[in-house]
């Protein structure tokens, strides 16, 4: 479903949710080969860092994971 607007519509209804439940910082990660960085990129995300050899892929091995933030809603 990549380049469909999928995970964008999806990522906004997270969003919109952690806002009416309080929330004010939202923190993820994904894949360093094959990730969604370039979504969370373009949904405003902050790139915190890179964890090398974190994650496994799914037909075996290793790849690293990049963590993201981003803060939502009203900030006190």
């Amino acid at each position: 479903c990549r380049g469909r607007g999928v995970g964008t519509r999806l990522m906004r209804a997270a969003e919109s949710l952690a806002v009416e439940k309080g929330r004010t910082l939202l923190v993820l990660d994904t894949a360093t080969e094959e990730g969604a960085s370039g979504l969370y990129e373009r949904l405003g995300f902050t790139l915190a860092g890179e964890i090398p050899d974190y994650a496994l892929k799914p037909h075996g091995g290793l790849t690293g994971t990049l963590i993201y933030w981003k803060r939502i809603g009203p900030i006190s």
